[in-house]
């Protein structure tokens, strides 16, 4: 949606929340349906039980590659960059990705794919990762992509919650200087999975692997029977507005994580709505997200939204460090990007190697950029400002959720006044309010509370896959009649929101959120400990750090080796990104008399706040705090 002024903008969201459906159904015009719904919205948040558009018919990939192919079928759709700088980058522009997905589509179908089957996905960033999802949305499978630094244990988790009977892979993966052997993790995987049928592997990386007869097969080679039956196109299965898309999974504040399930209809308006409003992409721009699309910003930002827009998206499958720390400018100089949507961890990553990477590179087709994942600090939204946009590019520093879809609160490209730190203000349909601990809203501004949004929009989650009860339990139960976000935020004297962070046991490490009770778990599988609690603290790079406090007891004379044992642990169990940063080591952990651990006292510490841990004498044993304040880290 195109805004022409603030003042067009206010005037939209008024009509926004005055009359939501009408707004909805505007916006879901310009998309490409068979049959249009018979009723914009159902919904109520007690079960929750919420539709979107009913009654329509669609399929997604005709909204992101078949309207396209009468005006802009030469137009590049995906401009991939390879890790290596020396080899070829590759563009595929929308004629040729509609051929490879319905190409991929029949390989799929040859194999014994069908609608409603869910397809575990776990690839680099290669444009067959795109091609992948997109292939599976054709025929009406369920995808969930699964991120290439998990580990086997993670990844068997998420195929045996979902039942998946088909694997799509690669023999292995390339990031920054290092080589993860993707298909050998997914064997190792696999031991525990019935449910897998067919394993799908593409060839990237050249390294040896197993395949087993009757089960795996090569990607090429099966792309090489399809061109064999003279099979041209893929028919885009008809879908329900509410039929399942994919399922991601994300961490929770339990040990196991949960299966967000997003559907066709309210996604794909929501998706192609956000990327398009946040942004307000112009028709030959060059927009480059540098997400991996194993998580949710690649799924809606990398191909769904840009795709259902026609615009042309840039994929990296490398870091923003690696050969050297001025990548990501290199790439921005040589495609001349205009848009880039980046992380606060990679800003402050790169900030810290200093002015010398940006020399020599050329900016100055940037008209854009965008931050994600977390908050951005204002010192790091300076250096974007200054050092990347020339202090003429607006940031869009977007507030949104896994199970959001899209952006939610985010300032309007070129539109909405900036003020560095703050995700501003929320986009046309959405309607969030500040909540006490009761559950009231709280009216006016310069208050803050817990994060909440009182009315749904198309883009939100229907469920949490095979699990309803947990998706009431974790998102609308704590207050009723609210969607609750898990996030605290401040609303300042112009109305614009600051997010202050997790009020739940979720931390957000690098943008990504990592439970802490599935990082104790993993902990607690080492064979000496017998007990741990996780807390997080404020990290130069990571916005947030993992600080584990340990007890254990009959650990080696050496406790710098048990510690990398402990992290070895975890990386085999969840993956190398939930690998604590801290590593405490204790007698025993703060408890009251029922056996609660008291984590706000070791997030204190663990912040180096030691000055304030409020009343401790309701503990089972004070004197453990001390202990703990005198060893911290």
């Amino acid at each position: 949606m195109k805004i022409t002024s603030f003042d067009h903008y206010k005037e939209v969201y008024k009509h926004s929340v005055d009359q939501p459906e009408d707004f909805w159904a505007g916006i879901a015009d310009s998309f490409l349906w068979k049959k249009k719904w018979d009723k914009v919205l159902e919904w109520n948040f007690k079960e929750p039980n919420i539709k979107w558009f009913q009654g329509a018919k669609l399929n997604i990939t005709e909204n992101c590659l078949d309207r396209h192919l009468e005006t802009l079928r030469d137009k590049p759709a995906i401009i991939w960059e390879p890790n290596d700088p020396k080899e070829d980058h590759r563009v595929l522009t929308y004629r040729q990705l509609y051929k490879k997905v319905c190409q991929f589509a029949n390989v799929l179908k040859n194999n014994g794919a069908k609608k409603g089957d869910r397809i575990c996905i776990y690839m680099p960033m290669v444009p067959e990762l795109a091609i992948a999802l997109l292939a599976c949305a054709r025929i009406g499978a369920i995808h969930s992509v699964v991120f290439g630094g998990f580990s086997a244990q993670s990844i068997a988790d998420r195929i045996l919650d979902a039942e998946c009977n088909i694997v799509i892979t690669a023999d292995g993966g390339f990031r920054g200087n290092k080589e993860t052997p993707l298909k050998s993790i997914i064997d190792d995987a696999l031991v525990r999975c019935p449910s897998v049928q067919k394993v799908i592997v593409l060839t990237r990386t050249r390294t040896p692997v197993a395949m087993i007869k009757g089960r795996d097969v090569w990607w090429e080679d099966e792309i090489k029977k399809v061109e064999t039956q003279g099979i041209k196109d893929c028919p885009a299965e008809e879908m329900d507005a509410e039929d399942m898309l994919f399922i991601l999974y994300t961490s929770g504040s339990t040990g196991k994580p949960k299966g967000v399930v997003h559907t066709c209809g309210g996604y794909m308006v929501y998706a192609g709505y956000t990327f398009d409003t946040s942004f307000q992409y112009q028709p030959n721009e060059v927009y480059f997200c540098t997400a991996d699309i194993g998580w949710i910003t690649g799924h809606s930002y990398i191909v769904y939204g840009p795709l259902s827009q026609g615009a042309t998206s840039l994929m990296f499958e490398g870091i923003p460090t690696w050969p050297d720390a001025g990548r990501f400018w290199d790439i921005v100089d040589k495609f001349k990007v205009n848009i880039i949507y980046t992380a606060p961890t990679a800003i402050r990553s790169l900030m810290s190697f200093g002015e010398e990477p940006l020399n020599g590179k050329d900016l100055s087709s940037l008209t854009k950029l965008g931050s994600v994942g977390e908050p951005i600090n204002e010192e790091a939204w300076h250096w974007f400002d200054e050092k990347i946009g020339h202090g003429h590019c607006p940031i869009v520093d977007t507030w949104w959720q896994t199970e959001n879809g899209g952006h939610m609160i985010t300032p309007i490209a070129g539109i909405t006044p900036l003020k560095p730190g703050y995700a501003s203000l929320p986009l046309p349909g959405v309607q969030p309010v500040l909540v006490d601990e009761k559950g009231t809203i709280i009216e006016g501004n310069e208050v803050s509370g817990n994060l909440c949004i009182r009315f749904p929009w198309p883009g939100m989650l229907r469920t949490t896959y095979g699990d309803h009860e947990r998706c009431r339990q974790t998102y609308f139960a704590t207050y009723p009649d609210m969607y609750f976000t898990g996030d605290g935020c401040s609303r300042d004297a112009d109305g614009y929101y600051r997010i202050t962070g997790r009020v739940d046991d979720v931390l957000n490490v690098s943008g990504h959120r990592i439970g802490t009770a599935e990082v104790e778990n993993a902990i607690n599988m080492h064979s000496t400990v017998v007990e741990s609690a996780v807390v997080g603290y404020p990290h130069d790079i990571k916005g947030q750090g993992v600080y584990a406090f340990v007890v254990s007891p009959n650990m080696h004379d050496d406790p710098e080796l048990t510690r990398k044992d402990i992290m070895m642990t975890v990386a085999r169990i969840i993956g190398a990104i939930a690998k604590p940063d801290k590593i405490q080591f204790v007698s025993g952990l703060p408890k009251t008399r029922s056996g609660k651990i008291m984590r706000r006292i070791l997030r204190k510490i663990a912040e180096g706040d030691t000055s304030n841990l409020g009343d401790t004498s309701t503990l089972l044993d004070p004197a453990v705090v001390e202990e703990i304040k005198a060893g911290a880290l």
